[in-house]
């Protein structure tokens, strides 16, 4: 039986989440403004089922494809958001779900940290992250989701709420990770709607 983790479709990437996946895509990387459709299932290797019908029932590109033992996820984009939206219909019919059969994400760690120093900004800089860097000063917001992809729509509407610095999206595994940074009322508001975000996700 395949288990639905995680679904989520976003209407329209923010610039810097889009740039973002773009960097570690393995497959085509999306523009800002394209429609994306994040699914991870379990077992893992049933995700090849759920690509394979995404790719040709719709003109969707594979951004990315992830395939654990115990998880697997799988990333989907077009300009055309009835693309997207027809390519998530069609994976659940596969698979004989519904989006309202997905987990529910659960948070897992939530904080603000405000002013931060040198040594921690240069420290969180230097791991290796493929988004932008922290400033000294700033205040930093950490957000943990259970299951992992969920974090993705967090990012994309907390960029969309405050003019912030996406510094690092982790969305595989068992838990995703946000870090976002930014000036301490724009990081206050862009989590408030980070956290909106997972205890109201969507799925069309």
């Amino acid at each position: 039986m395949i288990k639905l983790r995680t679904y989520v479709y976003i209407d329209s990437l923010q610039p810097q989440l889009a740039e973002y996946m773009a960097t570690v895509s393995q497959g085509f990387p999306p523009v800002p403004g394209d429609a994306c459709l994040w699914v991870e299932v379990s077992p893992g290797m049933a995700i090849h089922r759920i690509t394979d019908t995404a790719l040709k029932a719709t003109r969707v590109h594979l951004t990315q494809q992830i395939v654990e033992r115990e998880y697997g996820s799988m990333v989907v984009h077009h300009r055309d958001q009835s693309d997207v939206v027809e390519a998530g219909r069609v994976l659940l019919a596969k698979i004989g779900a519904e989006a309202v059969d997905r987990q529910r994400p659960q948070i897992a760690w939530q904080e603000v940290i405000r002013g931060m120093t040198p040594d921690h900004t240069v420290v969180i800089n230097r791991q290796g992250r493929s988004g932008s860097m922290m400033l000294p000063e700033q205040s930093m917001f950490i957000l943990e989701t259970e299951p992992a992809g969920y974090i993705v729509y967090a990012a994309n509407q907390a960029e969309k709420a405050a003019t912030i610095t996406l510094v690092d999206v982790r969305a595989v595994g068992a838990y995703g990770r946000l870090t976002i940074s930014g000036r301490e009322a724009d990081v206050d508001e862009a989590a408030a709607a980070a956290i909106a975000a997972i205890e109201n996700p969507t799925g069309t």
